[in-house]
């Protein structure tokens, strides 16, 4: 098989592409004897066709080969002290593994079988299936949980982004083995899958040994289905949910930008100002000086296609409505004054420090290459994410949260005597 190689020197990282379509990324980093691999399949729960699907894949993937029941798969990794495990994301399906170097070849072999030869034995559906539904039960009585449902129902409507990972207990009941087959034949093959490894091993042994694994495998004649696209068009609003908690929970959720978009880096250094960390603004003036909150904070999940950019915290029933109002008028105020010099840097500080802190072991180097490859990102995103965020200026921080941060959605849990008047 020929192939065809394209090295990228950003981390070193070396990019190689099979005749079949694989993309390989290779880090050699002889710091310690340990390998990690990220195997992504560009698929995931925006691609299943009933809720939970994705999910009920990942949970089942690894019990059971045509060769090996998953005891005896259970058995293999764990003789050598080995880790392999399946996940799926919203926009992306993950098989991940680490081991010491020594053992790789065999691990990755096994894992190669895990992809290719899949059986989804039915006793271990069903049992997955159980589980499954116990955790949409539980969630339902968390309410972090349930507040966020709301909101990101809310958000999306019928976009696969509302949907949970797990599903509902009624899509989950409906999923049957044949439905695993179909989302494994639809999605895993080789033109759909990016393989990262880090670790000591040099460029050309790695690709050797994937060559070994998959160099065969190939792919069908049928295109990769498009993903579906379903237009987000909802209305901002408030959704109530009434739940006799020790506390309400308050999530104020604004559509915001993909990761392809020029306002990304400015919507990650907003998210970090406000909500990352024990220096961060919600959690200095709500939490610390005004006693507001249980706890406070901010997320910005990376998405392909439209994301959420959501503020949230925790507060005692009775301080509902003025934790409600305080949240919403710090998020007004990143649109009305804009960020101090001092602000400005600090934050860029803490969030590049953190994405630095965040690539320091083999797992989280593949982890993040990886990621970027399959999200159309290219490695090079890892140096160019970095000049982003320098390059922000608080006046163009401002902007972009003008442009995004004023049509809030807003999801209240919590005692129906005080929700229901906020």
């Amino acid at each position: 098989m020929k192939l065809n190689v394209k090295p990228h020197q950003s981390n070193q990282t070396h990019r190689t592409v099979l005749d079949n379509g694989i993309v390989i990324l290779v880090v050699e980093n002889p710091a310690a004897d340990i390998i990690a691999s990220r195997i992504f399949l560009r698929s995931g729960s925006s691609r299943e066709g009933k809720a939970g699907l994705a999910h009920l894949v990942s949970s089942v993937l690894t019990k059971g080969t045509e060769r090996r029941t998953s005891r005896e798969i259970a058995e293999k990794v764990e003789s050598v002290g080995a880790s392999v495990a399946a996940d799926a994301a919203a926009d992306y399906f993950l098989v991940s593994l680490k081991t010491v170097s020594a053992d790789f070849a065999e691990i990755l072999a096994l894992v190669g079988e895990i992809l290719l030869t899949p059986t989804f034995p039915e006793a271990e559906v069903e049992l997955e299936k159980r589980i499954t539904m116990q955790g949409i039960r539980s969630q339902q009585e968390q309410p972090f949980a349930v507040a966020f449902k709301a909101l990101r129902e809310a958000m999306y409507q019928q976009h696969p982004y509302g949907r949970s990972p797990l599903g509902t207990e009624e899509s989950v009941s409906s999923i049957k083995r044949q439905d695993l087959q179909e989302f494994h034949s639809t999605y895993f093959r080789p033109d759909n899958t990016v393989i990262s490894i880090s670790g000591r091993i040099s460029p050309d042994e790695a690709i050797a040994l994937v060559k070994d694994v998959f160099g065969d495998w190939q792919a069908p004649d049928m295109p990769i289905p498009e993903a579906t696209q379903i237009a987000i068009a909802g209305e901002p609003h408030q959704i109530v949910t009434a739940q006799e908690t020790q506390q309400s929970v308050i999530m104020i959720g604004y559509l915001a930008a993909e990761v392809h978009s020029q306002d990304y880096a400015h919507l990650k250094l907003l998210n970090t100002y406000l909500g990352n960390g024990l220096s961060s603004r919600l959690f200095v003036e709500l939490r610390e000086k005004r006693g507001l909150a249980y706890n406070v904070s901010a997320m910005y999940p990376t998405r392909q296609e439209t994301a959420n950019f959501v503020v949230y915290m925790g507060t005692a029933p009775r301080n509902t409505a003025i934790a409600k109002a305080s949240l919403q008028s710090e998020v007004e105020r990143l649109r009305n004054v804009e960020l101090t010099p001092e602000e400005l840097q600090a934050c860029k500080n803490k969030l590049l420090g953190q994405y630095a802190l965040g690539k320091q072991t083999n797992s989280q180097i593949a982890q993040v290459l990886g990621w970027y490859e399959t999200m159309g990102l290219g490695v090079e995103f890892d140096v160019q994410f970095q000049e982003d965020i320098a390059s922000v200026t608080s006046e163009a921080a401002q902007a972009v949260a003008n442009r995004y941060l004023g049509a809030p959605y807003i999801s209240l849990v919590g005692p129906a005597e005080v929700v229901d008047f906020c």
